[in-house]
Protein backbone atom coordinates (compact mmCIF):
# COMPACT_ATOMS: atom_id res chain seq x y z
CA UNK A 1 0.00 0.00 0.00
CA UNK A 2 0.89 3.66 -0.14
CA UNK A 3 1.65 5.39 2.89
CA UNK A 4 3.61 9.26 3.28
CA UNK A 5 6.30 8.29 5.79
CA UNK A 6 9.06 10.35 6.77
CA UNK A 7 12.12 9.88 8.59
CA UNK A 8 13.89 12.65 9.57
CA UNK A 9 12.45 16.20 10.81
CA UNK A 10 12.42 19.34 9.11
CA UNK A 11 10.13 21.34 7.07
CA UNK A 12 7.44 19.41 4.84
CA UNK A 13 9.59 18.34 2.12
CA UNK A 14 10.85 15.56 4.81
CA UNK A 15 7.15 13.48 3.54
CA UNK A 16 7.68 11.03 0.96
CA UNK A 17 5.33 8.54 -0.66
CA UNK A 18 6.36 5.15 -0.75
CA UNK A 19 5.19 1.71 -0.87
CA UNK A 20 5.36 -0.50 2.42
CA UNK A 21 3.49 -3.75 3.53
CA UNK A 22 -0.40 -3.40 3.71
CA UNK A 23 -1.54 -4.45 7.76
CA UNK A 24 -3.90 -7.27 8.43
CA UNK A 25 -5.91 -7.27 11.22
CA UNK A 26 -5.47 -9.30 14.44
CA UNK A 27 -8.63 -11.42 15.76
CA UNK A 28 -9.47 -8.43 17.69
CA UNK A 29 -9.55 -5.77 15.39
CA UNK A 30 -10.56 -4.30 11.80
CA UNK A 31 -9.02 -2.89 8.49
CA UNK A 32 -9.96 0.16 7.40
CA UNK A 33 -9.66 1.49 4.04
CA UNK A 34 -8.78 5.06 4.03
CA UNK A 35 -10.58 7.52 2.24
CA UNK A 36 -9.52 10.65 4.01
CA UNK A 37 -7.27 12.33 6.92
CA UNK A 38 -6.52 15.88 7.40
CA UNK A 39 -3.33 17.82 8.25
CA UNK A 40 -3.62 19.42 11.87
CA UNK A 41 -1.58 21.57 13.60
CA UNK A 42 -0.19 18.75 15.11
CA UNK A 43 0.88 16.92 12.25
CA UNK A 44 2.98 19.69 11.66
CA UNK A 45 4.41 20.19 14.89
CA UNK A 46 5.85 16.42 14.93
CA UNK A 47 6.81 16.69 11.83
CA UNK A 48 8.84 19.93 12.38
CA UNK A 49 9.72 19.21 15.72
CA UNK A 50 9.07 22.44 16.45
CA UNK A 51 7.44 21.69 20.08
CA UNK A 52 4.86 24.48 21.46
CA UNK A 53 5.65 24.10 25.23
CA UNK A 54 8.60 23.62 27.46
CA UNK A 55 10.49 22.44 30.55
CA UNK A 56 9.84 18.75 31.25
CA UNK A 57 6.88 18.78 29.33
CA UNK A 58 9.11 19.37 26.02
CA UNK A 59 11.36 16.60 27.37
CA UNK A 60 8.76 13.88 27.66
CA UNK A 61 7.32 15.31 24.25
CA UNK A 62 10.75 14.29 22.89
CA UNK A 63 11.02 11.06 24.60
CA UNK A 64 7.85 10.10 23.11
CA UNK A 65 8.06 11.40 19.59
CA UNK A 66 11.92 10.54 19.26
CA UNK A 67 14.52 12.42 19.73
CA UNK A 68 16.83 11.66 16.84
CA UNK A 69 14.57 10.83 14.34
CA UNK A 70 10.45 9.93 14.72
CA UNK A 71 9.59 6.75 16.05
CA UNK A 72 6.02 7.06 14.59
CA UNK A 73 6.89 7.38 10.70
CA UNK A 74 3.38 8.13 9.83
CA UNK A 75 1.60 10.95 10.22
CA UNK A 76 -2.18 11.61 10.16
CA UNK A 77 -4.27 12.02 13.67
CA UNK A 78 -7.73 11.31 11.94
CA UNK A 79 -9.11 9.64 9.15
CA UNK A 80 -12.59 8.34 7.69
CA UNK A 81 -12.76 5.28 5.74
CA UNK A 82 -14.60 1.90 5.51
CA UNK A 83 -14.03 -1.41 6.73
CA UNK A 84 -12.44 -3.96 4.52
CA UNK A 85 -11.75 -6.87 7.00
CA UNK A 86 -11.96 -7.61 10.53
CA UNK A 87 -10.81 -10.07 13.04
CA UNK A 88 -12.66 -13.20 13.77
CA UNK A 89 -13.30 -11.55 17.36
CA UNK A 90 -14.94 -8.89 16.04
CA UNK A 91 -18.28 -8.37 16.71
CA UNK A 92 -18.34 -4.41 17.23
CA UNK A 93 -18.36 -3.66 13.28
CA UNK A 94 -18.95 -5.64 9.97
CA UNK A 95 -17.52 -5.56 6.35
CA UNK A 96 -18.84 -2.08 4.56
CA UNK A 97 -19.32 -0.42 7.44
CA UNK A 98 -18.09 3.27 7.04
CA UNK A 99 -16.23 4.63 10.28
CA UNK A 100 -14.42 7.78 11.48
CA UNK A 101 -11.59 7.30 13.84
CA UNK A 102 -8.57 8.96 16.09
CA UNK A 103 -5.21 7.46 15.31
CA UNK A 104 -3.85 9.00 18.55
CA UNK A 105 -4.34 5.42 20.53
CA UNK A 106 -2.71 3.34 18.09
CA UNK A 107 0.47 5.61 17.01
CA UNK A 108 -0.88 8.02 14.58
CA UNK A 109 -0.66 6.50 10.47
CA UNK A 110 -4.15 8.38 9.10
CA UNK A 111 -1.26 9.31 5.90
CA UNK A 112 -1.86 5.69 4.25
CA UNK A 113 -4.41 3.77 2.27
CA UNK A 114 -5.00 1.42 5.22
CA UNK A 115 -4.94 1.41 8.72
CA UNK A 116 -5.96 -1.13 11.52
CA UNK A 117 -8.04 -0.62 14.70
CA UNK A 118 -8.88 -2.46 17.60
CA UNK A 119 -12.61 -2.94 17.69
CA UNK A 120 -12.74 -1.19 20.86
CA UNK A 121 -10.54 1.84 19.79
CA UNK A 122 -11.32 5.36 19.09
CA UNK A 123 -13.48 4.52 15.85
CA UNK A 124 -17.40 4.79 15.25
CA UNK A 125 -20.13 4.73 12.47
CA UNK A 126 -18.97 7.66 10.35
CA UNK A 127 -22.09 10.44 10.65
CA UNK A 128 -24.56 10.01 8.23
CA UNK A 129 -25.07 13.68 6.95
CA UNK A 130 -21.00 13.99 6.38
CA UNK A 131 -18.87 13.29 3.66
CA UNK A 132 -15.50 11.38 3.99
CA UNK A 133 -13.64 14.18 4.47
CA UNK A 134 -15.75 16.23 6.74
CA UNK A 135 -15.86 12.95 8.81
CA UNK A 136 -12.05 13.07 8.83
CA UNK A 137 -12.43 16.39 9.87
CA UNK A 138 -14.65 16.07 12.87
CA UNK A 139 -12.76 14.08 15.05
CA UNK A 140 -10.02 15.97 16.57
CA UNK A 141 -11.19 19.43 16.65
CA UNK A 142 -14.79 18.23 17.67
CA UNK A 143 -13.76 16.47 20.74
CA UNK A 144 -11.39 18.60 21.30
CA UNK A 145 -13.40 21.64 21.41
CA UNK A 146 -16.58 19.63 23.48
CA UNK A 147 -13.94 18.60 26.05
CA UNK A 148 -13.00 21.98 26.91
CA UNK A 149 -15.59 23.88 26.79
CA UNK A 150 -17.55 21.49 28.58
CA UNK A 151 -15.19 22.03 31.95
CA UNK A 152 -17.22 25.65 31.72
CA UNK A 153 -20.73 24.11 32.82
CA UNK A 154 -21.69 26.98 30.40
CA UNK A 155 -25.90 27.69 31.33
CA UNK A 156 -27.67 29.28 28.53
CA UNK A 157 -27.66 32.96 28.09
CA UNK A 158 -24.30 33.54 29.25
CA UNK A 159 -21.65 35.19 27.09
CA UNK A 160 -18.90 32.78 26.07
CA UNK A 161 -15.86 34.78 24.02
CA UNK A 162 -13.93 32.55 21.79
CA UNK A 163 -10.22 33.44 20.84
CA UNK A 164 -9.08 31.91 17.76
CA UNK A 165 -12.65 31.53 16.58
CA UNK A 166 -11.64 30.37 12.46
CA UNK A 167 -9.05 27.80 13.32
CA UNK A 168 -10.00 24.10 13.47
CA UNK A 169 -11.09 24.04 17.27
CA UNK A 170 -12.36 27.33 17.40
CA UNK A 171 -15.25 26.73 14.73
CA UNK A 172 -16.50 23.87 16.17
CA UNK A 173 -16.44 25.78 19.28
CA UNK A 174 -18.23 28.42 18.63
CA UNK A 175 -21.04 25.93 17.15
CA UNK A 176 -20.72 24.52 19.77
CA UNK A 177 -21.02 27.45 22.49
CA UNK A 178 -24.20 28.64 20.59
CA UNK A 179 -26.39 25.74 19.18
CA UNK A 180 -25.50 22.99 22.03
CA UNK A 181 -24.62 24.86 25.18
CA UNK A 182 -27.20 28.06 24.15
CA UNK A 183 -24.66 30.94 24.83
CA UNK A 184 -24.19 34.08 23.52
CA UNK A 185 -20.71 34.16 21.56
CA UNK A 186 -18.40 36.37 20.58
CA UNK A 187 -15.63 35.32 18.37
CA UNK A 188 -12.26 36.92 17.80
CA UNK A 189 -10.52 36.12 14.53
CA UNK A 190 -8.90 38.15 11.71
CA UNK A 191 -10.26 40.65 9.14
CA UNK A 192 -10.42 37.68 6.58
CA UNK A 193 -12.82 35.34 8.66
CA UNK A 194 -15.23 37.67 10.33
CA UNK A 195 -18.17 36.39 7.71
CA UNK A 196 -17.14 32.63 7.85
CA UNK A 197 -17.51 33.37 11.96
CA UNK A 198 -20.73 34.75 11.93
CA UNK A 199 -21.98 32.74 9.85
CA UNK A 200 -21.31 29.80 12.33
CA UNK A 201 -23.54 31.42 14.96
CA UNK A 202 -22.04 34.02 16.52
CA UNK A 203 -23.25 36.89 17.92
CA UNK A 204 -20.69 39.18 17.01
CA UNK A 205 -16.96 39.00 15.76
CA UNK A 206 -14.16 40.77 16.78
CA UNK A 207 -11.42 41.57 14.43
CA UNK A 208 -8.25 41.35 16.74
CA UNK A 209 -6.24 43.16 14.31
CA UNK A 210 -8.27 46.76 14.77
CA UNK A 211 -9.74 45.79 18.35
CA UNK A 212 -8.18 44.27 21.45
CA UNK A 213 -11.31 42.89 23.17
CA UNK A 214 -9.29 43.44 26.93
CA UNK A 215 -9.97 46.88 26.32
CA UNK A 216 -13.59 46.85 25.13
CA UNK A 217 -15.11 47.08 28.86
CA UNK A 218 -17.14 44.00 28.78
CA UNK A 219 -16.78 41.40 30.71
CA UNK A 220 -17.21 37.98 29.65
CA UNK A 221 -18.31 34.58 31.75
CA UNK A 222 -16.12 31.95 30.02
CA UNK A 223 -12.90 33.23 27.79
CA UNK A 224 -11.81 30.07 25.89
CA UNK A 225 -8.38 30.27 24.15
CA UNK A 226 -8.90 27.91 21.25
CA UNK A 227 -5.30 28.46 20.01
CA UNK A 228 -3.40 29.31 22.73
CA UNK A 229 -1.96 32.66 22.19
CA UNK A 230 -3.95 34.98 23.78
CA UNK A 231 -2.93 36.25 26.94
CA UNK A 232 -4.10 34.55 29.83
CA UNK A 233 -3.14 37.09 32.57
CA UNK A 234 -5.03 40.23 30.66
CA UNK A 235 -7.62 37.84 29.45
CA UNK A 236 -8.15 36.65 32.41
CA UNK A 237 -8.91 40.45 33.97
CA UNK A 238 -12.23 40.77 31.97
CA UNK A 239 -14.33 37.39 33.69
CA UNK A 240 -17.40 38.45 35.14
CA UNK A 241 -17.20 37.27 38.62
CA UNK A 242 -16.37 33.43 39.15
CA UNK A 243 -15.52 33.18 35.28
CA UNK A 244 -13.69 30.71 33.58
CA UNK A 245 -10.73 30.72 31.29
CA UNK A 246 -9.96 28.02 29.40
CA UNK A 247 -6.58 27.43 27.25
CA UNK A 248 -7.32 24.67 24.62
CA UNK A 249 -2.98 23.18 25.63
CA UNK A 250 -4.16 23.08 29.11
CA UNK A 251 -7.47 22.05 29.37
CA UNK A 252 -8.37 19.52 26.79
CA UNK A 253 -6.15 16.90 28.62
CA UNK A 254 -7.79 13.80 30.64
CA UNK A 255 -7.35 11.89 26.85
CA UNK A 256 -9.60 10.75 24.30
CA UNK A 257 -12.53 8.29 25.21
CA UNK A 258 -15.04 7.00 22.90
CA UNK A 259 -17.90 8.89 24.32
CA UNK A 260 -16.51 11.93 23.23
CA UNK A 261 -15.81 10.52 19.68
CA UNK A 262 -19.74 9.10 19.74
CA UNK A 263 -21.18 12.56 21.79
CA UNK A 264 -19.67 14.14 18.53
CA UNK A 265 -21.39 12.05 16.17
CA UNK A 266 -24.44 12.87 17.75
CA UNK A 267 -24.27 16.48 17.96
CA UNK A 268 -23.52 16.20 14.24
CA UNK A 269 -26.10 14.37 13.16
CA UNK A 270 -28.51 16.52 15.77
CA UNK A 271 -27.08 19.76 13.34
CA UNK A 272 -25.59 21.39 16.15
CA UNK A 273 -22.30 21.61 14.78
CA UNK A 274 -20.75 20.73 11.05
CA UNK A 275 -16.90 20.97 10.26
CA UNK A 276 -15.58 23.60 8.38
CA UNK A 277 -13.09 22.60 5.53
CA UNK A 278 -10.77 24.97 3.96
CA UNK A 279 -8.93 22.92 1.66
CA UNK A 280 -8.85 19.35 0.36
CA UNK A 281 -5.88 18.09 -1.28
CA UNK A 282 -4.88 14.90 -3.23
CA UNK A 283 -2.64 12.26 -0.99
CA UNK A 284 0.38 13.36 -3.45
CA UNK A 285 -0.01 16.59 -2.65
CA UNK A 286 0.54 16.51 1.35
CA UNK A 287 4.01 18.29 0.80
CA UNK A 288 1.78 21.20 -0.37
CA UNK A 289 -0.85 20.88 2.41
CA UNK A 290 1.76 20.97 5.02
CA UNK A 291 3.48 23.90 3.39
CA UNK A 292 -0.10 25.70 3.43
CA UNK A 293 -0.71 24.75 7.32
CA UNK A 294 2.76 26.12 8.21
CA UNK A 295 1.49 29.92 7.10
CA UNK A 296 -1.01 29.68 10.09
CA UNK A 297 -3.58 31.14 7.92
CA UNK A 298 -6.24 27.75 7.68
CA UNK A 299 -9.74 28.37 8.34
CA UNK A 300 -11.12 24.88 9.75
CA UNK A 301 -9.33 22.00 8.79
CA UNK A 302 -7.17 20.86 5.75
CA UNK A 303 -8.51 17.16 4.51
CA UNK A 304 -6.17 15.04 2.45
CA UNK A 305 -8.42 12.57 -0.08
CA UNK A 306 -6.32 9.20 0.45
CA UNK A 307 -7.98 7.07 -2.12
CA UNK A 308 -8.04 7.19 -5.49
CA UNK A 309 -11.05 7.06 -7.15
CA UNK A 310 -12.41 7.86 -3.21
CA UNK A 311 -16.06 8.33 -2.83
CA UNK A 312 -14.74 11.89 -0.97
CA UNK A 313 -18.46 13.41 -1.52
CA UNK A 314 -20.47 10.80 -0.58
CA UNK A 315 -22.82 11.22 2.35
CA UNK A 316 -26.31 10.92 2.48
CA UNK A 317 -28.10 14.57 3.12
Amino acid sequence: MKAIVYTHYGSPDVLQIKEIAKPAPRDNEVLVKVYATTVTIGDTIMRSFKLPVAGWQKLMARLFLGIHHPKRPILGMELAGDIEAIGKAVTRFKVGDPVFASTLGVNFGGYAEYKCFPQDGMLALKPANLTYGEAAAAVGAGMTALRCLSKANIQRGQTVLIYGASGAVGTNAVQLARQHFGADVIGVCSTANLELVKSLGANRVIDYTREDFTQSGETYDVIFDAVGKASAARGKQVLKPNGIYLNVHKDSGNGEKLEGLLAVKDLIEAGKIKPVIDRHYRFEEIVEAHRYVDTGHKKGNVVIMVAENHPIQAAKK
